[in-house]
């Protein structure tokens, strides 16, 4: 199969699952107890007249099948609906939030990237003491959800020791890199500690390979031989791992925005989920299945740009 077929045929395949998807995004929210008519009631009773009027401005007394679909159009051309709750264009929700989020989930993929792959190389390489500690310190790290991290960190380095800001996402970028240090690094922490092992185990893997064993044979330099044979060939692994990290982190910005009142969209979904803000909920739950989406399907279409000998459609898979 050529390249161009298998990545033609691998975004169809995303195009529809992301229909199903939306399909249940859009059925989800109306399994749920409550109703948007509910919320916006306040629990004060209401003339038929007004039960009417919300339900007709939000369209709640049409079909199942037409809302979805005047749904999706909408979507398709970039309309969200409107915000229930704060009464207004959910694309404007989502543009003022969105950017703090997408800082957030890249601060600590680098933090992830760089800690992981360091960690992980060291404990391969070296051994002995340096690979007991590693191995210790990422089980700690494994074992610590985000939003135990979040506490932990917000408690010792925000409160205790002020260095950092306990809350809120700063006004500017530099303000911004400021307050979401500690999130990043609490976001990343649980990642650090499995990128750190999965690198371990991918370049000891290779380590015992038979052309590392050849390299070695022909005198060539320690140093040489890591980084041309054991962490490229290590890299296909590694990159698998990359695309459910970055799925992770989608997920855990929700517990860690919350903790931190850091106001970008995972704050802002969980406020939306508590409210039954319908319009706002299935706006970002597409949003996140999409990127959950996209990136897998980066992932699949550079494993075989970086590794050949994995085959198209596969992940690992030599020839």
């Amino acid at each position: 199969m050529s390249f161009v077929r298998f990545a033609a045929r691998r975004v169809a395949e995303m195009a529809a699952t992301l229909l199903v998807a939306s399909f249940v995004v859009f059925g989800a929210m109306y399994l749920a107890p409550g109703s948007p008519a509910s919320f916006l009631l306040a629990g004060r009773s209401a003339s038929p007249e007004a039960l009417a009027s919300i339900n007709a401005q939000y369209h709640l007394d049409d079909p199942f099948l037409v809302r979805y679909f005047r749904w999706l159009g909408d979507m398709l051309q970039g309309d969200f609906g409107r915000s229930i709750t704060y009464r207004t264009d959910v694309s404007r929700l989502l543009a003022d939030r969105l950017p703090v989020t997408l800082l957030l989930i890249t601060m600590a993929l680098v933090v992830v990237v760089v800690a992981g792959l360091v960690l992980g190389r060291a404990a391969a390489v070296r051994g002995g003491a340096t690979d007991s500690a590693i191995l210790v310190t990422t089980t700690f790290a494994v074992g610590t959800p985000s939003f135990v991290a979040a506490v932990l960190l917000q408690g010792l380095f925000a409160v205790q020791l002020g260095w950092f800001p306990s809350s809120g996402a700063g006004e500017g970028f530099g303000d911004m890199l400021w307050h979401l240090a500690l999130p990043a690094v609490a976001l990343a922490l649980y990642l650090i500690g499995m990128l750190a092992r999965v690198t371990r185990a991918a370049m000891l893997e290779a380590l015992d390979s038979e052309h590392v064993t050849v390299a070695r044979s022909r005198s060539v330099p320690e140093r040489q031989v890591i980084r041309r044979h054991v962490l490229r060939n290590s890299l296909g692994t590694v990159l698998t791992t990359g695309g459910l990290i970055v799925s992770t982190l989608l997920v855990c910005t929700i517990l860690v925005e919350t903790a931190f009142s850091i106001g970008g969209i995972g704050q802002l979904l969980e406020l939306s989920t508590t409210t039954k803000d319908f319009p706002t909920v299935q706006a970002i739950s597409l949003i996140i299945v999409a990127l959950f989406m996209a990136v897998n399907l980066l992932v699949d279409l550079a494993l075989p740009l970086i590794d050949p000998r994995v085959t198209l459609g596969t992940r690992g898979a030599a020839q």
